[in-house]
């Protein structure tokens, strides 16, 4: 219950109590003297304290409301305030205390009133007594269970969404990675391309030029977009999630900075889910950065394969990439075909985490003749096999 609810309760008990028994009074003497009044009163007082102290108010009124009856004092709803209070302890985990003052309270009770009335108490009478505290015991209890499942059920909601929320940072940490890795290779050697050229070739540093332009593009809008949803804001409608469709947007872009990249297509293309599509083109996209950067490949070769129940992505290059080898357009030192996994950086163990957690399976390595070979598969649901 509530804490700014219990003064309006304890009113309310207070009033029941109060009226029901002067009418029980007014059939025996018409009126409540002061010692009636303030009895009745003790109940919804300690009530007020039940939801801090629940042992000592259940304590209280369960002493309260015996005294009252065994005083001999007008019978009427004065075991309202009882009632509430034993629901109050139940509630708050004195399950143990609220069935021991249940049973003393009844049994005292019993005792006075044979007392009182020389032991005329039919058996129909007790058992009406019993069963009326045993229903608000068992309806305490049950409520108590629901209490409890509804908290379970909140901390596991609240649990899962924790989990979905690190879950999409997660990913939109490694779609920025992916992102800027690509676009920023391509700035990195174009800008070498560019202050190489810059006097003795100045046409070849524009397209150099024009590629960074575009690379940097691409990548601030990625970036907005994967910010905007953490943001909560509506920027990524405007920015749709990257997929097979725009395979061509990225071979050309990567054949204006000096890669040439040829496309195959095996089996009838087919709208992918979302997922699968997005996590086929991150790993071309990654892939090609990696022959782009390291392999020193004249041509890189993309083939997709869809078949009944799975799409297999295939990446392959003829370059000739060496540890020790310089960029031919002195950009810099390059890596090995791999050089993601060597520099502990994410590029073949970011590819694999995205096929894998599609259920899909992803293999790299070097090939017998030269270059090097990315193959992913993806389950598609929902085809037969």
């Amino acid at each position: 219950m509530r804490g700014w609810t219990l003064p309006m309760v304890a009113v309310l008990v207070a009033a029941v109590s109060v009226v029901g028994t002067h009418f029980a009074a007014s059939k025996v003497d018409g009126h409540l003297d002061l010692p009636t009044l303030l009895l009745l009163l003790v109940g919804p007082v300690a009530l007020l304290f039940s939801r801090r102290w629940p042992a000592p108010a259940l304590v209280v009124t369960t002493v309260a409301t015996v005294g009252y009856y065994g005083l001999g004092f007008p019978y009427g709803p004065q075991f309202t305030a009882f009632a509430v209070v034993l629901v109050m302890a139940v509630l708050a985990g004195y399950r143990v205390l609220a069935w021991v003052c249940s049973v003393g309270a009844l049994t005292v009770y019993f005792l006075l009133y044979w007392a009182i009335e020389h032991g005329t108490m039919s058996w129909t009478w007790v058992l009406g007594h019993v069963a009326g505290v045993a229903a608000i015991l068992a309806l305490s209890e049950l409520y108590r269970v629901h209490r409890q499942r509804v908290a379970v059920q909140r901390r596991i909601r609240a649990e899962r969404q924790r989990r979905q929320a690190n879950e999409e940072r997660l990913r939109i940490a490694q779609e920025l990675h992916d992102v800027l890795a690509h676009n920023i290779s391509l700035i990195n050697v174009q800008a070498g391309v560019a202050l190489h050229l810059m006097d003795q070739r100045p046409e070849q540093a524009r397209t150099a030029l024009s590629v960074i332009k575009q690379a940097s593009k691409e990548a601030l809008g990625e970036m907005r977009s994967a910010l905007a949803v953490l943001r909560g804001e509506t920027y990524a409608a405007h920015s749709p999630t990257p997929g097979l469709d725009r395979l061509g947007e990225l071979t050309g872009r990567l054949g204006s900075a000096g890669l040439a990249v040829r496309t195959t297509v095996t089996g009838s293309p087919r709208p992918l889910p979302v997922e699968v599509d997005l996590a086929a083109y991150r790993i071309v996209q990654e892939a090609l950065t990696n022959v782009y950067r390291h392999a020193r490949a004249s041509e890189a070769v993309v083939s997709l394969a869809y078949r009944p129940g799975q799409l297999t992505v295939l990446v392959t290059d003829d370059g000739t990439g060496d540890p020790t080898a310089a960029h031919p357009d002195g950009a810099g030192p390059v890596a090995a075909a791999e050089p993601a996994d060597a520099s502990g950086g994410n590029g073949i163990p970011g590819m694999r985490e995205r096929a894998t957690a599609l259920g899909g399976s992803l293999t790299a390595g070097p090939l017998p003749g030269g270059g090097f070979r990315v193959v992913a598969t993806f389950p598609l649901g929902g085809e037969a096999p």
